[in-house]
């Protein structure tokens, strides 16, 4: 993927004073800079500091340059929700780079030759700060006890503004679905009240990309898609980063991380839309699925607070493609998670044997093209 660096300086005017006065942008700093990053009154604070909101610079925001692990700063237990937080760090790294590397890849003039509104760049400059928000308050919400995951190196398959906007829309509703788990995975009720005001900024990234960039109806439905294994959504998000990259302070990601066989609709699909017959392909060549002969499998499809349960054939496979019909029955809204599990309705985590594999429905044309 090539990627262009555009090198811009243009600071608003109510950030020049506070440049002077915090670290506001920057580029990437030394280990020993970003300890002070356990020190959770260092630098902006998202939601008091504009920085989170209207910097339209080039350069990384506050924290997104400091990118070492953070050490513990106290010996003890860990936090009760200290795992999904670092979890949620790490993921935020790879969203957080994934906005930042567009930053610096196109400008507002690529995005207008793309037939795209006159302020989209700056629409993707001010989400970048929103997840830089996010990066700082996940890094807080891990204990003194705890590492604070930092960033790995990221590549993405997108190599135009019209493919990175595909994958903003799909990265944003999966980002909804595997909150919706995360939630559920955590004790504290601090917690599960700031995951919910983190997934409702997401769905305004959501609804911004549906309305300016693709025209279409923004609603998904009653209730978007709840699928309650977040890490096995966070696992898929592995793909987008480098190989032995990552800070050796970090802990797994995710913990604990089932290493489950990657699932997606066969590459001549041609259409996602309920209703449709699809083929399985499980894309990671090293990491395929075991089906057991005795053993009756389900593609299970989960869609709104439901899910339903379709038998498929793997007799055959790999001789043979599995092939299955997404169910009719739902709205062509939101998003579909899929899984293969041995179990109708696959109740636990341990009973899902490959995916997720994220089925985008709004908009419907937009899925096949990122198979």
């Amino acid at each position: 993927m090539a990627i262009r660096s555009l090198f811009q300086a243009c600071l608003l005017s109510p950030l020049v004073s506070l440049a002077t006065a915090k670290p506001v942008h920057g580029t990437i700093r030394s280990f020993v800079e970003t300890q002070k990053l356990a020190d959770p009154n260092y630098g902006p604070k998202p939601g008091e500091d504009p920085l989170f909101s209207t910097y339209y610079g080039v350069e990384a925001p506050f924290p997104g340059y400091l990118r070492d692990a953070v050490l513990p700063t106290e010996v003890g237990p860990p936090g009760e929700d200290d795992q999904v937080w670092q979890n949620l760090l790490s993921a935020e790294w790879i969203i957080f780079d994934f906005y930042q590397q567009a930053v610096e890849a196109f400008n507002e003039t690529a995005f207008i030759k793309a037939g795209m509104p006159n302020n989209t760049y700056q629409r993707i400059q001010e989400i970048r700060n929103n997840e830089a928000g996010h990066l700082r308050i996940f890094q807080n919400q891990i204990s003194a006890t705890s590492v604070k995951p930092g960033a790995c190196q990221h590549q993405y398959p997108f190599y135009d503004p019209i493919s990175f906007l595909a994958l903003v829309t799909v990265l944003e509703i999966s980002s909804m679905a595997f909150l919706t788990g995360l939630v559920q995975s955590v004790k504290l009720p601090s917690s599960q009240g700031a995951m919910l005001a983190i997934g409702q900024t997401e769905s305004r990234h959501e609804v911004w990309s549906l309305i300016e960039i693709w025209k279409t109806n923004p609603f998904g439905g009653p209730t978007d898609t709840s699928f309650p294994y977040a890490n096995q959504i966070l696992d898929t998000t592995n793909s987008f980063i480098v190989p032995g990259s990552c800070p050796i302070q970090n802990p797994e990601y995710p913990s604990p991380r089932q290493k489950l066989p990657a699932l997606s609709a066969a590459k001549n699909t041609t259409s996602l839309t309920p209703g449709s017959n699809i083929g399985l392909n499980f894309t990671d060549p090293t990491n395929q699925p075991r089906f057991n002969p005795d053993t009756q499998y389900y593609a299970v499809f989960f869609h709104g607070l439901a899910n339903v349960s379709v038998p498929i054939d793997t007799a055959a496979w790999p001789q043979q493609e599995i092939r299955v019909t997404i169910p009719a029955q739902f709205e062509t809204k939101g998003v579909v998670v899929a899984v293969v599990a041995d179990t109708a309705g696959a109740p636990t985590k341990e009973t899902v044997v490959a995916g997720p594999g994220i089925i985008l429905e709004q908009p419907s044309a937009l899925a096949t093209k990122l198979l």
